[in-house]
């Protein structure tokens, strides 16, 4: 290698920058909440050839990590084909089709090509979840979809920016088929302006370093990620590794599905086998490859955080036997669920799997969904149709060293559910609560973090609501004895009358009048390690603080507490402990 360690160290740093920047241009433009405050975007650099990751902005959802790549890539591949039209410099390219490598329909693509001397030297792409793409329900989550054009309009890829000016007639075809269409404009807008961002920072790199020394260095990071994840990977013991994610059900069997998972390391490679999970879903629950591969891959950056972004690092890391089951959903099969919910089971199926093996780095069971709830309606005191979008945190898993965290972002992506100021600003709403979960931890030596107690209540005209949910049925696993976190709870209530659905928390089309709300509470984490073994003046700190109860500390954690104030009785404590 002819490049220094601090040259490389600072292009490294400077294509990050990159992303960095096209990723807060992105939020700090866009008009919808989900991309302004809760972030579900991401923007990244790709090589030209193959569609490969080079770089993705750190505030980016882990998740885009490796679909953007496999969506990027057959980008390149249809236009190799001649089936999609070449591009020409200032050309943005939009593409929302599940198949061609992406997550649900929400989850719209923009891939620009950078240009250098003449030719593409590499590709700039990124995601941005819009509140709606049209379907059956407002929002695109529909629980009991049993086709993808149920769930809304599925674009292949199209040239939207023709040499930088907006084809309006492609942008005609796409509003005739979404909501609240006249506000898609200001998302479109800062998607395409944060590509624009990318290039001319990406060009200012290129100015300062040269583009062959450039080039060098992006293949010496991705030769030294694919080492580094190899070197990760040799602390794993040689052997083969077991364990099982459940999913609720499709939102219309209401049976779960299984993710089996074997984990064999094999030299310094790792293969991950899904042979004998369960068959292809009706409902929406269906993963797409590119989202399986991308889940495997973001799971490996939770238990090695420190091995760099590129595609590089997902070389080592080999995924089998996801031919013919619901990890694999080809055409038409419905995918809402893809990202947002079946992409953390696999994670957590791999958690499970791995945490024997490494109990060091990896925590119990994160609450694992997004919570997507979506209300789209009519406001009359403003005369416009809304479509809300609105996700949820929940509690984190217990681990060697501590607590897990409580109301933490989804195991896929770094969104923060919206500020419920802006929420009510922007919409028909009131929030009545919104709050810690208490109870819902997993117990454990080192408990899960707490989940999210939220409700809101439907203030003026009529709405439907509609949510895609997991973990209501199973909650988080726990880890090394450890209890399961408390599971999903949605409540609905219409005219003062209360229900929770069939399929626990996942439900489509539910009309909301004035006066009527919708209750959730989120999953809290697993806990991890044996209870018993907490130490008592934690549990105390616990029971003073309102987060568990003094039966629960006696019957979960074998620690007796009594008296005015709360007071530990070490000999009842000690009987307890031993009698376990």
């Amino acid at each position: 290698m002819s490049l220094d360690p601090i040259t490389m160290s600072v292009i490294q740093a400077g294509l990050q920058q990159v992303c960095d920047e096209m990723d807060m241009s992105f939020s700090r433009a866009a008009f919808s909440p989900v991309i302004a405050e809760a972030n579900d975007r991401s923007d990244g650099i790709y090589a030209a050839d193959d569609g490969s990751l080079i770089a993705q902005g750190a505030g980016g959802l882990p998740v885009f990590v490796g679909t953007m790549q496999y969506s990027t890539r057959t980008l390149i591949e249809m236009i190799a084909a001649g089936t999609v039209a070449a591009p020409q410099p200032d050309d943005i390219y939009i593409v929302n089709d599940p198949y061609l490598g992406g997550t649900h329909l929400m989850d719209v693509r923009f891939a620009r090509p950078f240009y250098r001397n003449g030719e593409i030297f590499c590709w700039l792409s990124n995601t941005g979840h819009w509140p709606d793409t049209g379907g059956s329900v407002p929002g695109g989550f529909s629980a009991s979809a049993t086709a993808v054009e149920q769930e809304g309009l599925r674009l292949p890829p199209v040239r939207l920016f023709k040499q930088g000016e907006l084809d309006r007639e492609i942008y005609a075809i796409i509003c005739s088929n979404i909501r609240v269409a006249d506000q898609r404009i200001g998302d479109v807008k800062a998607q395409a302006a944060a590509l624009l961002v990318g290039e001319n920072r990406l060009n200012a790199l290129l100015d300062r370093y040269g583009d062959d020394t450039v080039r060098e260095a992006i293949a010496e990071l991705r030769r030294r990620a694919a080492l580094q994840m190899r070197r990760a990977i040799a602390e794993i013991p040689q052997g083969r590794y077991r364990a099982s994610a459940w999913v609720d059900s499709d939102g219309v069997v209401n049976e779960p599905l299984e993710i089996a998972l074997t984990v064999t390391r094999k030299g310094d490679d790792l293969l991950f086998d899904f042979a004998g999970s369960s068959a292809p879903c009706l409902g929406p629950m269906n993963s797409v490859r590119a989202t399986t591969l991308s889940s495997v891959y973001l799971a490996m950056r939770h238990i090695f955080p420190d091995v760099p972004i590129s595609a590089g690092a997902f070389a080592p890391l080999q995924v089998t036997g996801i031919e013919g089951t619901f990890l694999d959903a080809v055409y038409p099969r419905p995918v809402s669920g893809c990202a947002a919910e079946v992409s953390q089971r696999i994670a957590e199926a791999v958690f499970a799997a791995l945490v024997p093996a490494l109990p060091d780095r990896i925590t119990a069971a994160p609450a694992g969904t997004s919570g997507n709830f979506a209300l789209g309606g009519y406001d009359p005191a403003r005369d416009r149709d809304f479509v809300m979008y609105q996700l949820s945190g929940g509690g984190y898993g217990g681990n060697a060293d501590h607590d897990g965290l409580t109301n933490g972002c989804s195991t896929i992506g770094i969104s923060k559910a919206p500020p419920v100021e802006i929420m009510e600003q922007a919409f028909p709403v009131l929030y009545h609560r919104y709050a810690l979960r208490e109870g819902s931890a997993g117990a454990g030596k080192h408990r899960g973090g707490f989940g999210l107690e939220y409700e809101l209540e439907l203030r003026r005209g009529t709405a439907r609501a509609s949510f895609v949910m997991d973990h209501g049925r199973f909650g988080p696993q726990g880890a090394l004895g450890g209890a399961d976190g408390a599971v999903n709870e949605v409540t609905v209530w219409q005219n003062g009358q209360s229900y929770q659905p069939e399929h626990l928390s996942k439900e489509q089309d539910v009309p909301l009048q004035a006066g009527d709300r919708v209750h959730v509470c989120t999953p809290g984490g697993g806990g991890y390690g044996n209870p018993f073994e907490r130490d008592p003046q934690q549990v105390l700190q616990d029971v003073l603080l309102g987060r568990i109860s003094v039966p629960h500390a006696r019957s979960l954690y074998g620690v007796a507490i009594s008296g005015t104030p709360p007071t530990i009785d070490d000999v009842e404590t000690r009987n307890l402990r031993d009698g376990s």
